[in-house]
Parts: structure tokens; sequence; C-alpha cells
């Protein structure tokens, strides 16, 4: 790299040997502080990782965000939307039935119940139980009345285990089933009332909801 390379220029040649940085190294490839390089970072324009406390860097133009707005590089994650808090405040107002701690720490490959707790003190979350469960609603007031009414419908968020892995198996068994058809044959085989919708959530929860909805159906 040129000597006399513009900073910013030596910056974005950096982002094309490594996708992310930390500010410590970058600063030090650069030869220059920290607050200089921050300063080089926002001309050129960048993003901070929602996960590792904001500790990873990468330039505006490498992303390839997903539909919900998220890009992975490796266990590092960044949001369209910045930060970790405007991810799940986000996430939760899009849901249908609102969303879990767990699900939302699935989702976003990170631990986020402290911070989800803190989304409620300041009033942009709302916290709603069902059975032994808490569910994450929108502050806006109708918006909540929807997803909890859709939420209540499933009469759990989340499975219990044991069930989880009867359905699991009865899928492996017959992988082109529908959800209703695996919600039959659980109640049939195992006397469990179920619903395919709740079925239907759990995949979604494994990633597994594309390959059910794609798959043949069954005989």
């Amino acid at each position: 790299m040129p000597p006399s390379a513009k900073p910013s220029e030596r910056l974005s040649r950096l982002f094309l040997e490594e996708l992310c940085w930390r500010i410590e190294p970058l600063a030090a490839q650069l030869s220059y502080s920290i607050p200089s390089t921050r300063r080089f970072l926002s001309e050129v324009g960048y993003y901070r990782s929602f996960t590792h406390n904001g500790g990873w860097y990468t330039l505006r133009s490498i992303p390839r965000f997903d539909k919900e707005g998220f890009w992975f590089h490796e266990d590092i994650g960044f949001s369209r939307l910045g930060s970790l808090t405007n991810a799940l405040v986000d996430l939760t107002t899009r849901s249908a039935g609102g969303m879990s701690a767990e699900q939302l720490g699935a989702k976003l490959r990170c631990r986020c119940h402290s911070i989800l707790v803190q989304l409620c003190r300041q009033g942009r979350l709302q916290r709603h139980k069902i059975g032994s469960s808490h569910v994450y609603l929108a502050i806006d007031p109708h918006t909540a009345l929807i997803q909890r009414e859709s939420a209540e419908s499933l009469a759990i968020i989340q499975l219990p285990a044991e069930i989880a892995v009867l359905i699991l198996v009865e899928f492996i068994r017959k992988p082109g089933s529908s959800f209703e058809q695996l919600a039959q044959a659980i109640t049939r085989r195992n006397g469990i009332l179920i619903k395919a919708a709740q079925i239907e959530k759990l995949f979604d929860q494994h990633g597994l909801k594309k390959t059910i909805q794609t798959a043949a159906p069954g005989p």
C-alpha cells in the first residue's frame, strides 16, 4: 500500500483483506490514533456490530443484509438499524405474536434478556406473561393487542422439550407431512392435543420452516 495514499483509501484496502476489524488493530495498521481512525471510518461510512458489545467494525458497503436486516460474518452480527436495542425493538414490533427472550436470542445469536428488561423500563417494549413464559410485545397498544391475542391463541409460547422431540421424530419419519398432518399424527399416536400453528412456530424457531413447507406432500 503506497504510504502516500489517503487514510480513507488505506482504510478501504484493509477492509478488502479483512471484512471486520476491531478499532485497536485497525488504528495500528493505519498508524493513526483511535480517534483519528474513527473519524476516517465516519468519512467512509461504517457499521458497528450489535454483538460483542459493539466492538467490531465493517464498512457500509460490505454487508449483504437478509430480509430482516441482519448480516453475520462468522459470529459477528450487524444490523441495518445499527444497535442491538434497535434490532430488538424492530424484530419484536414486526412479529405476529410477540417474541420471547429465547426466540430473540436465537435469531440474533446473542443473550439479550437483560437488555429486553431495560427496553421495557424505558417504555420501548412491553412484556406479557402467558403460562410460565414471558413474551415481549410492541409498545403501541393496538399492535400489542393483536400480538397478545395471537400468542394466547397458541396456548403456549414454547413447546415443552418432550413434545418438541415427539414432533421432530414424527417429522423425520414422514418429512413430507404438512403442519396439520404432523399435529394429527402426534394427537393420534400420543394423545396430545396440539395445533398446527404451534408446530409451525417450533419449526420457525429452529430454521426448519422452509424445509417442511417445500417438501413434497406425503401419501
